[in-house]
């Protein structure tokens, strides 16, 4: 066993972990942060996409310690208590999601976008989805969400 600490959601982690322990196995195991869903796990949905440093990674090729002194955001950051993050709210008013199954990853994708690009073009959004696979929106909704997520943070910042 390995002595990790790391910080998620805001919140310091001091645990041990077996060598080859992915990311996404302590979220959803020792951390009960389930919000991280495990698709495919060879780095093709995304759907295990957290925040790593403010980088978009996807938790499943991620060894836990790899992690180590890192801040970890999952979906259940995005909230702030119980006011939804812009994204959060933008996906559920455009409908940018049908079974959810993608959502996180969709979500934390387009935070790390708008963190490092707060107006990104239709373009853009699309471009930083690429990594992320929706089998149920064709993802119009998805990226209508972004830009108006995009929109209410950039209101929020005049």
């Amino acid at each position: 066993m390995i002595s990790l600490k790391l910080e998620v959601n805001g919140h310091a982690v001091a645990t041990q972990v077996a060598p080859a322990t992915l990311l996404i196995d302590l979220l959803r195991g020792p951390l009960a942060l389930t919000g991280t869903h495990a698709g495919c796990d060879t780095a093709q949905c995304g759907a295990c996409t957290v925040l790593v440093n403010g980088e978009a990674v996807k938790s499943c090729t991620l060894l836990a310690v790899q992690a180590q002194g890192a801040k970890v955001t999952t979906v259940e950051g995005l909230a702030q208590g119980d006011l939804l993050h812009p994204l959060q709210q933008a996906f559920m008013d455009c409908h940018g999601l049908q079974c959810g199954f993608c959502t996180p990853g969709m979500l934390m994708t387009s935070a790390c976008l708008l963190a490092k690009n707060p107006k990104p073009t239709e373009t853009e959004v699309q471009h930083a989805l690429e990594g992320n696979l929706c089998r149920c929106t064709g993802y119009v909704k998805i990226v209508a969400a972004v830009q108006q997520a995009s929109a209410t943070m950039a209101g929020a910042q005049a």
